[in-house]
């Protein structure tokens, strides 16, 4: 695999398909700045409300004077009136305007607020009925969509996509009778100590990793092993599914004969609703309540994080399924974390990774986290091992029942108690013996060539208040798969709102409104708004704090919103955590402004079409529009810059000046549109003016994969670690290294992230549709790729070739023909932008095929 000859340096491509416009600026209380681009239409931004948490402190003053003072009033208002009558002046020559909609946004990482979705206010009883039927609705399973994942970091793919549209939350702040439903909402919350009580419920939750078997036998001695019936069921599953497709967001007919099998096997004492079932690939979750609860049984939604390379694979990742019980918040997740024993600082990865980015959205509530909730209990294959590596040792103390010593040595255990994984989450005592790795079907180790060490791989944990573990037990009696099942019964105190007291505290919370409403403005300050961000990367976070406080005499709710024309608050590169929430009058709230350069932004700053500017609208419900001034510099990147732009750079794309760069984007357009023309003739050009054959960055990581990779087990299967690629990514925008840093799973994920950035994929988009059509007849595919503009064609034989080469080390790598095809199909062959929700799996199936007839046949031309 030798570099093809360097020839001089021509330039970095601008897509011609995209394009930026003009954001303007509100004008309304504020004389801004002038206003950046906007948002390109098809992006979603996300934003999140800040939740405050249960007051429980007891407060046995007047409930009316409570509530007043809680509002910052005092009996008698003339004196405060006085004070703030200059200011309510002021903000009501503010223009009035409807609040825009507010778009979704995780909650900040590691805030833990739990999220209580409150009842709604007193009903008729005629419609009672309706009401009860809405709730009820939760027992229609949803089938979940293909959702490519989005690069890891500490954040969430929402950034650019979300279910939850800006119409949805519109529907709550788009009227003074919406904002003053969700104003109650949040005082109720503020003081649920007043109208709930505690009452103890039964939940049995499970996990087991089935080795893609299926089950042979009941599994009541798992599910039936206590004398009485829970009133939920929790129960996960990992490797449902190991076939090569299930790497990817495929179905599975595993799926229904597992659940049958539960079905046929839950408690025989009580009768059983299915509330939601979610998978992902071998990843599944499905959670059952007894018959008698279902009404009490709301607000259900479940979500799915792919941890896999280039959090594109599913094979390793979460599910999670979310609900509230009677007014208590709980959320499930369901894992299967990396593998192999010396990975734990990957496992520690994909639990930070789903943390991040496991997201619910809910119609009247802001977006959810995971640790947003009263209760989590996360289950799953962990995949933790032991620090001890001695087979035969670890079965020792396992017969002498030494079986705290070995836990010493549990990986799990270590992460937690050094604050690296799982910091908040407890575990009960483990008594009893490791649950991998056995001889399948029976009750022995692992006899096989490897003879896995023991380990308790299968885990639940828990974190929240009222909860009592019971039962943590594994079920030796089911011989199935080379793992046990797991189980925990826990008793856990749900808060089950008292009718009356709910309305008094509803009633008292509505006079006091009432008295208040018109008499007030709320106001804020801040304590910066000019930001300047110095250097930024692609895929590198850079984060800026600042607070805002509420120094008027009323609670505020605060949002940040579209510019005038912008479907967006912020360009897909910038987001505020969080974007929206209420404060209490001399309240203070820390707002962070994240700025990250994903695939979907690299393009346009690369090209100098976008910059790190922009404008946010800070807007408050009755009161008036604060402006925040986003700048700040970009340093430009090879990843997503177009491979005829690359062809003609001999200079790392850093010691290029920007007006180089867009100089070179137009000749290397100029070069495209020839090729297409000339593909079958030489060129005519001169040796010191012709680019490159392919690409020096795309030789670079290949070469190295070549010539180190080819045994690696699991290549292309194992995400890399995130350090290790943004030093490559460094190593290539500044350099031409002799060799590249990081172990070869980085190298080898770097060159998909690559792959995946280029604004034109590789197989172009105007071809897209031929190369569905022919992909059965491998010489109409032969002669599609030479009709490729030059460097196009060149880089897609240099890839094949090399993967050719990969498969011949299979029985090392344990990489197959229809694995490879189905991930480079994916990033190779890229619908349209404009066909890509459109794209069947009948489409991806054939674009799969293309690349499989030349993985196996080969390219002779």
């Amino acid at each position: 695999m030798e570099p093809p000859a360097p020839a001089p340096l021509r330039a970095v491509p601008i897509p011609p398909q995209r394009a930026n416009k003009t954001a303007n600026a509100v004008v309304s209380g504020a004389n801004p700045p002038k206003s950046t681009s906007a948002l390109p239409p098809n992006l979603n931004n996300s934003s999140s409300t800040n939740q405050a948490g249960t007051d429980y402190s007891a407060d046995r003053r007047d409930p009316a004077k409570s509530l007043a003072s809680d509002f910052g009033f005092e009996d008698n208002f003339n004196h405060t009136l006085k004070v703030e009558e200059k200011k309510n002046q002021q903000n009501r020559l503010v223009a009035s305007r409807e609040p825009p909609p507010v778009p979704p946004l995780p909650p900040r990482k590691g805030s833990y607020t739990p999220s209580n979705p409150l009842p709604p206010p007193p009903v008729p009883k005629d419609r009672a009925t309706a009401i009860q039927g809405k709730d009820s609705s939760f027992i229609t399973p949803a089938k979940q969509d293909f959702r490519p994942g989005f690069e890891r970091l500490d954040r969430s793919p929402s950034w650019s996509d979300s279910p939850t549209t800006n119409s949805m939350r519109q529907a709550m702040f788009s009227s003074q009778a919406g904002q003053r439903e969700y104003l109650i909402k949040h005082r109720l919350g503020k003081k649920e100590k007043e109208y709930v009580d505690i009452q103890n419920f039964r939940f049995f939750t499970g996990t087991w990793n089935v080795n893609g078997q299926s089950p042979d036998s009941g599994l009541e001695p798992w599910l039936c092993c206590d004398p009485e019936p829970p009133d939920v069921y929790a129960l996960g599953f990992q490797e449902l599914d190991l076939s090569t497709e299930a790497f990817f967001y495929l179905d599975s007919s595993k799926e229904q004969i597992w659940v049958e099998s539960v079905e046929r096997s839950l408690h025989p004492k009580a009768k059983y609703k299915k509330v939601r079932i979610i998978r992902l690939v071998g990843m599944m979750l499905v959670v059952f309540v007894n018959k008698l609860h279902k009404n009490h049984i709301k607000d259900v939604a479940a979500e799915h994080v792919g941890t896999g390379i280039m959090g594109k694979m599913g094979n390793k990742g979460g599910v999670a399924v979310r609900f509230v019980f009677h007014n208590t918040s709980f959320c499930f997740v369901n894992s299967h974390l990396a593998a192999h024993v010396e990975d734990f600082e990957r496992r520690n990865q994909d639990y930070k990774d789903i943390c991040a980015r496991m997201t619910f959205h809910l119609l009247d509530y802001p977006p959810l986290s995971i640790v947003k909730h009263d209760v989590v209990i996360w289950l799953g294959d962990l995949n933790y091992r032991l620090f001890v590596y001695d087979a035969a040792e670890v079965k020792q103390l396992i017969s002498q029942n030494e079986l705290k010593k070995l836990q010493e040595c549990d990986q799990l255990n270590i992460q937690r108690q050094t604050k690296r994984a799982f910091t908040d989450f407890m575990e009960g005592e483990i008594n009893f013996v490791p649950t991998y790795k056995y001889d399948a079907k029976t009750d022995r180790w692992d006899s096989s060539g490897k003879c896995r060490v023991p380990a308790w791989c299968d885990r639940i944990l828990w974190r929240g208040s009222n909860v009592k573990q019971l039962h943590y037990r594994s079920h030796m009696e089911l011989q199935t798969s080379d793992h046990k099942p797991v189980s925990s019964l826990f008793n856990i105190g749900v808060k089950v709102v008292n009718d009356l007291r709910y309305k008094k505290v509803f009633e008292e919370i509505v006079r006091i409104m009432d008295r208040m409403e018109n008499d007030f403005l709320p106001s804020l300050s801040l304590t910066q708004r000019d930001f300047t961000f110095a250097n930024v990367k692609f895929r590198q976070l850079m984060r800026e704090r600042f607070l805002i406080t509420n120094d008027g005499q009323v609670p505020c709710h605060f949002a940040f919103i579209p510019k005038l024309n912008d479907s967006q608050y912020c360009k897909p590169w910038l987001r505020a955590e969080p974007s929206d929430g209420f404060l209490e009058p001399n309240e203070t709230l820390e707002i962070y402004l994240e700025v990250y350069v994903s695939k979907d932004s690299v393009t346009l700053l690369n090209s100098g079409e976008d910059s790190i500017e922009d404008i946010l609208v800070l807007h408050l419900d009755r009161g008036k529009d604060y402006f925040i001034t986003i700048s700040g510099n970009y340093l430009p990147s090879c990843f997503g810059t177009s491979l005829e732009t690359l062809c003609r750079m001999k200079k790392p794309i850093r010691e290029i000046p920007i007006t180089k760069l867009i100089d070179l984007g137009e000749d290397s357009y100029m070069e495209k549109e020839k090729s297409k023309v000339n593909f079958l003739m030489v060129d005519g050009v001169g040796t010191e003016d012709k680019p490159l054959k392919i690409p020096k960055e795309v030789w670079l990581l290949v070469n190295h994969l070549f010539t180190k990779s080819c045994q690696q087990e699991d290549l292309f299967q194992t995400p890399g670690l995130q350090e290790e690629l943004q030093s490559i990514i460094d190593c290539l925008d500044t350099s031409i290294p002799d060799s590249i840093p990081g172990c070869n799973h980085s190298v080898a994920e770097a060159l998909l992230i690559f792959l995946e950035a280029l604004p034109e994929p590789v197989v172009c988009y105007e071809l897209y549709q031929r190369c569905l059509e022919c992909s059965h007849d491998s010489r109409l595919c032969k002669q599609l790729i030479s009709q490729l503009p030059r460097a196009h064609r060149n880089v897609f034989r240099y890839l094949m070739a090399f993967l050719r080469e990969l498969l011949k080390h299979s029985h090392n790598n344990n990489l197959t023909a229809s694995l490879i095809a189905t991930l480079f199909a994916s990033l190779l062959i890229r619908p349209p932008p404009n066909l890509a929700v459109r794209q069947t799996s009948q489409d991806r199936q054939r674009a799969i095929d293309f690349i499989l007839g030349f993985l196996m046949g080969g390219d002779e031309e």
